[in-house]
Formats: C-alpha cells, sequence, structure tokens
C-alpha cells in the first residue's frame, strides 16, 4: 500500500550540500524547506499551530546543532531528521484520550485537530510538487485522524514511506532504526491505520466530483433557511460529526439532529444563518454565520468541513470560529 503518487526520495544520502556558517545564509537555506516540513509536521501533529511550533523548534535546534550535521546526509533530509523529532516531542507531552466521555458519549479521538489551510496546500504543491504529497487522501483529515491513532514512530514510518515516497533505507537511517525495525513497524502502522480509515472513504471517486459542489450549495440552503427535513436527506444514516475540542462525538443522524436540535437550532432564538464557502485540507468548507434577533451584524459561528461519500454527506467535523482568519474566511459574510 502506498498513498504516494509522485517521485521515489530514494538516495536521500547522496547529492551532500555545503552547510552555511553564516546564520542569515543558513535561515535562508532552512526556509526554503519550511513548507514541506510544516505539512509533514502537521500530518504527525494535527493541529496548524503544533506544526508551526514544531517548525520553529526544528530550525532553532538545526542552527544550535549545526556542528554535528557533519555531512552525513543533505541539509534537507537532516532538517526532516529534526522535525520528526520535534513532533515526537510534543506528541510526547500531549494527554491520552479517554475512549469515552464523562457523561457515557464516544469521545472523539483528537481533540488537537486543526483544519489545513488549502492555501498553505497550493503553496507547498507549487513550490515543490515532488518533493511534497499533496493528494487529498493524505491530507483530508479522515487520514489524518487516523494517522492519529499511531504510535509515534509507526506514525513517522507510514508517513516517510507512504506519503514522501523515501526508501526504506533513508526512512530508517533519519529514524536510527534497522530496516528490519523500520519495516516491522511499517507493516503494523499501515493495519492500523486501515481499521480506522472510514470504510466509505474511497466512495467518493471521479464520479462524484462533480456532485460536490451541488451538494455543498444544497448544504449552504438548508442551514440559511433552517430546512431541517432537507438537512436530514443531506446527511448519511452513518454520517459523524465532532467539534473539537469539545470531546463528543456522535454517530448516525438522528441522533446528530437531536444534539443540534438541542443546541436550538431551527428555532427562532438560534437566530438567521449565512455561509460562506471555503475549502481546508482538499475538502469543501463552510464559513457559518450567525445573526440573533435584535443584533444588525452576523458574527462567525463555526466552520463545518464536509467528507463526501455516495452522493450525500458522511462526516462533518466543526471548527471554532477563531479558525475564520487561517482559513481566509471573511469577518461578516458579503
Amino acid at each position: 500500500m502506498s498513498f504516494w503518487a509522485g517521485g521515489s526520495h530514494t538516495g536521500m544520502m547522496s547529492s551532500i550540500e555545503p552547510l552555511p556558517t553564516d546564520e542569515a545564509a543558513f535561515t535562508a537555506l532552512a526556509e526554503q524547506h519550511r513548507r514541506e516540513l510544516h505539512l509533514h509536521c502537521y500530518r504527525m501533529l494535527a493541529s496548524v499551530q503544533d506544526a508551526e511550533d514544531a517548525v520553529q523548534e526544528t530550525f532553532l535546534r538545526a542552527w544550535r546543532s549545526r556542528e554535528t550535521f557533519a555531512g552525513r546526509s543533505t541539509f534537507r533530509a537532516w532538517l526532516y531528521r529534526i522535525a520528526t523529532n520535534a513532533a515526537m516531542d510534543i506528541i510526547g507531552r500531549r494527554p491520552s484520550v479517554p475512549s469515552v466521555t464523562a457523561d457515557g458519549n464516544r469521545a472523539f479521538e483528537v481533540p488537537w485537530l486543526e483544519p489545513y489551510p488549502e492555501n498553505l496546500l497550493v503553496a507547498a504543491a507549487a513550490e515543490e510538487p515532488e518533493a511534497v504529497a499533496v493528494s487529498r487522501e493524505t491530507i483530508e483529515l479522515a487520514f489524518i485522524v487516523a494517522v492519529q491513532q499511531l504510535p509515534p514512530q509507526g506514525r513517522a514510518a507510514l508517513l516517510l514511506r507512504d506519503v514522501l515516497g523515501w526508501s526504506a533505507v533513508d526512512s530508517a537511517t533519519l529514524l536510527d532504526v534497522s530496516v528490519a525495525a523500520l519495516n516491522s513497524s511499517l507493516q503494523r502502522a499501515r493495519a492500523v491505520l486501515q481499521e480506522h480509515l472510514p470504510p466509505d472513504r474511497a466512495a467518493w471517486s471521479a464520479e462524484y466530483e462533480g456532485q460536490e459542489r451541488e451538494l455543498v450549495e444544497r448544504y449552504v440552503d438548508v442551514h440559511e433557511h433552517h430546512d431541517e427535513e432537507q438537512l436530514l436527506a443531506l446527511l448519511a444514516e452513518n454520517a459523524r460529526w465532532a467539534m473539537p475540542p469539545d470531546p463528543v462525538s456522535i454517530t448516525g443522524r438522528a441522533r446528530m439532529y437531536a444534539a443540534w436540535r438541542e443546541g436550538g437550532f431551527g428555532t427562532a432564538e438560534f437566530g438567521e444563518l449565512r455561509c460562506v464557502v471555503t475549502r481546508a485540507n482538499g475538502q469543501p468548507a463552510v464559513g457559518v454565520y450567525r445573526r440573533r434577533e435584535g443584533e444588525e451584524d452576523y458574527r462567525p459561528l463555526a466552520i463545518d468541513v464536509l467528507r463526501m461519500a455516495d452522493g450525500v454527506v458522511a462526516e462533518i467535523l466543526t471548527f471554532v470560529p477563531g479558525q475564520f482568519a487561517a482559513l481566509g474566511l471573511p469577518g461578516a459574510p458579503c
């Protein structure tokens, strides 16, 4: 199994590059790899902010330990090793996530999950299309959530081998393990990943791509008109909804709708809604704005990132208004 759709990164230990000793030149060289390192750390961590922290820490560690580089690998491979270790350190500081909440509901597995801005994906693909895997299946939220179920080393092994396309030798060298140990870790990681990926993930194939815009338009329409009947018709029977960092995960459209009604959706007190369409993680997303009775302005309420399957909405991950600016959403709908 391989998610890599581009070239291979074999031979990473050759073509040695001289390492600048001037801090400004060193920083300039490191900055050339920022976007791909950021995307790698995001896949490791599922958080845009944590990925940014990991990249910043990577550059600091690289500068401070520049004398240890010694030309044993390319500068880029060396940075990936430091970035992977920095991400693992962040993972090690995270608290464990319970499988159920205090009230007995299923807990969402990744409360720190954040959507990845589409403009960063576009920039990464434009800069180094052969070096960064930005295919939809390796950046969509279902994949990111599934990757978080892997232990840190297995997570890194899978990303290096199956997403970035590195060779077994180069990946083992980066992780400081034997090739046999790497392959064993990778085999376990692939099995766990398959268990956690949604079974209908492949159902949204090319034949459905043309329906995406229509589905999103219908999703916007039912929200702006509080059309509860049509909203239910848009959802798969076993659809899932979560709102990280809230710990609750709800499966089943009936339970989802009951939770929304409990929150006031569809009532006059809830207010009027307006929506702006955007994208995140290569998926359609909708910024939802609300105007309560007596208010003049619509205010950011939430961002819904949608996963489609078989012509319906299979999953909605809802994020807090603090993500609006990062996803290029305006402060109010036009």
